[in-house]
């Protein structure tokens, strides 16, 4: 029978990266003090799948290695070797070493062989006395343990297909001890009807002699959601006397001589077991196909809307009623297939603990990673493409912000820093804040160093003025070049990056206190709520979240400033005015009552001067990037249901290029 490896070896990969973020978790864990001894198993059941499921497909570099790294765990868990700061140390360095196999294994990208060997030797090292072992404890008592086990172990039907084997398992629990073995046959079916790929035997086992409890569930603990399990003690005199006879003639086919077990199960179970029979795992592809052929129907929704709005609603009432009708169902598909590609935040955030041990011992800094809302949802793409962006910002907190632990302890501070890393829904964006209590931003060495680049500077300028000069492309306030920071390249690339996925930046800062930087994203990139304006003979599309109000302006309320334009005054307040027709060049054409839209980015309100308010709609986001170039103040493209396209303002990019104009 043919099998499609390469489907079985997809998930082995990403199940591993998932059982290393575990253990990586783990091992933080445990250097921050934590002794649980649940925590040293769940880390030591990563490391046993990863093994397990390497040795089955051959991939042997990852195989030896985590080997070793099973054999360190496995005394840690057992009580016989203290966990100390070498152990740790190299058990971490191993998990990057196995990232590197695995992109070996996946892409062809070679590992270093000079590292794999060195972290092996690292680890040896360990193993062979450098840590100091632990006291031996008492030994339990002897009726404590009993004689043997009784084991009655059915599986599951779908076992195989979980990549689990039984017959590896048994010889598993072999090397024990003694084993009696008896097959029951209760649930095979009729030759014509058996399935090759499901598990029809059962087994009663007898596993004879003084095991511990702990070491059985060790066997069974890549398959205990996937079976029936019953293990019973067995006392001495309940053993039958031929038992060890039997079990040294019972057939090679159950219990004969065999290389040594693959340790553990094929990689299925490093997933969470509980959700193992209620989730599937599914392409990105397919659920992008899935949402485009959404957005599609969108379009045909939308179409339909607008030819059915020159019909009599009292002749085609129930025309109406279905058009309401396939719009909310529309909606709610719509939200649900998003809802499919929207992942915890926390996918991002999880990798940041490692960086920041790493970072802040190699610096000498002590500081402490807080994190807040990681539960909190953003679509899959946008977390793949905000993960570099965040990575900067908490290097730069690390390096720039906070201060060495003595100036923090002159300063009457904790000597270790904090940094946060926070996300929260609002309105229809998500936001992620990374905070430090730091020293703050320095105005005047910022004023400085622009003046010293020729930088245009505002007369008199706000504290957000002045931060937004960090933004300047290769701006460093830096003394000195490392290989950490102090180039310029960075907050620039930031920014642009943001703004590139339809956020924004905002950064602010106290003397002394610290230093904080908003980041601001639309939850998807698929599909948004819009409301459409007529500007000339053309239509275009405000996103709904930066709308404040529409409003028709009072002649008297409109002013002229000059080096400003034109402002309008709205509940004593003056906004600036912008005529989106001048704007996108679309004529002199204007209607003789304007109206305008009240919108708000990077905490600045504009007026938006447009000739008619359509109506509100959800859109299709078109990239046109993808197709033609990038337009400024257009963050992307729609059809409407009339066929014609129509573009998507960039409100941000607006507020932008207005301080741009005011700064020049």
């Amino acid at each position: 029978m043919n099998m499609d490896m390469q489907r079985f070896h997809a998930t082995f990969f990403e199940e591993s990266r998932e059982g290393l973020e575990a253990m990586e978790a783990g091992l933080l864990s445990l250097e921050q003090g934590s002794r649980d001894g649940d925590l040293i198993n769940s880390i030591f059941r990563a490391a046993h799948s990863i093994k397990g499921g390497s040795a089955t497909f051959g991939f042997d570099a990852i195989a030896g290695m985590t080997h070793v790294l099973e054999t360190l765990l496995d005394e840690l868990r057992a009580g016989q070797r203290a966990v100390s700061p070498p152990a740790v140390d190299a058990m971490l360095a191993s998990v990057d070493v196995l990232r590197a196999l695995l992109a070996e294994a996946e892409h062809g990208t070679p590992a270093d062989p000079a590292a794999v060997q060195a972290i092996k030797d690292r680890l040896n090292a360990v193993l062979t006395g450098h840590d100091a072992p632990v006291a031996a404890t008492a030994a339990p008592k002897a009726d404590e343990t009993p004689e043997g086990w009784k084991i009655g172990f059915t599986p599951a039907p779908s076992l195989f297909m979980s990549g689990n084997d039984p017959l590896r398992i048994i010889r598993e629990l072999e090397h024990l001890g003694p084993l009696d073995v008896a097959c029951r046959l209760e649930r095979l079916p009729g030759f014509d009807q058996i399935d090759p790929l499901e598990a029809y035997l059962a087994w009663d086992l007898g596993l004879i002699g003084k095991v511990p409890r702990s070491a059985v569930d060790d066997v069974f603990a890549w398959v205990v959601d996937d079976c029936e399990l019953d293990i019973q003690p067995m006392q001495r005199d309940a053993i039958p006397v031929a038992a060890v006879e039997a079990a040294a003639a019972a057939p090679a086919l159950v219990v004969g001589a065999a290389a040594p077990a693959q340790a553990g199960a094929a990689p299925a179970q490093a997933a969470a077991n509980d959700t193992a029979e209620t989730s599937i795992r599914v392409s990105v592809d397919k659920i992008d196909g899935l949402i485009n052929l959404v957005g599609e129907l969108v379009i045909t929704q939308a179409m339909l809307k607008q030819v059915s709005g020159v019909l009599d609603p009292a002749q085609c009432e129930r025309l109406f009623a279905g058009l309401d009708l396939l719009e909310r169902n529309t909606r709610d598909l719509q939200e649900a297939v998003i809802g499919v590609r929207m992942l915890p935040v926390d996918a991002v955030f999880r990798r940041f603990p490692r960086l920041v041990r790493d970072l802040s011992a190699r610096l000498g800094k002590q500081v402490r990673l807080r994190t807040v809302g990681e539960g909190t949802e953003l679509d899959k793409g946008l977390i793949e493409r905000i993960a570099d962006p965040l990575v900067h910002l908490v290097r730069n907190s690390i390096d720039h912000g906070l201060e060495m632990p003595d100036a923090r302890a002159q300063a009457g501070k904790d000597e270790t820093g904090t940094i946060t890393l926070a996300a929260s829904h609002q309105g229809g964006h998500i936001v992620i804040e990374v905070s430090d209590d730091g020293r703050g931003l320095n105005r005047e060495r910022i004023l400085a160093k622009a003046a010293e680049r020729g930088l245009a500077v505002p007369e008199n300028p706000t504290d957000s003025q002045v931060w937004d000069l960090i933004f300047q492309p290769g701006f460093s306030t830096a003394d000195a070049v490392t290989d950490l920071s102090g180039r310029g390249v960075g907050m620039d690339v930031v920014r642009r990056n943001i703004q590139a996925l339809g956020g924004e930046v905002q950064l602010e800062s106290a003397a002394g206190q610290g230093t904080r930087v908003v980041i601001r994203l639309p939850l998807t990139l698929a599909i948004l709520d819009g409301m459409a304006v007529s500007v000339g003979d053309e239509t275009v599309i405000l996103p709904l979240t930066y709308v404040l109000e529409a409003l028709q302006p009072v002649a008297e309320d409109v002013r002229t400033v000059a080096g400003d334009g034109r402002v309008l005054r709205v509940r004593g307040e003056y906004l600036p005015m912008v005529a989106l027709n001048e704007y996108y060049r679309y004529g002199d054409t204007r209607a003789e009552d304007p109206l305008v839209v009240v919108v708000e980015a990077d905490g600045q309100k504009l007026a938006l001067e447009v000739d008619e308010l359509i109506g509100q709609q959800q859109v299709v986001v078109k990239n046109l990037e993808n197709n033609y170039r990038r337009i400024d103040g257009i963050s992307g493209a729609t059809i409407l249901g009339d066929g014609r396209v129509a573009l998507i303002v960039d409100v941000g990019g607006l507020v932008r290029s207005r301080r741009m104009q005011q700064a020049a």
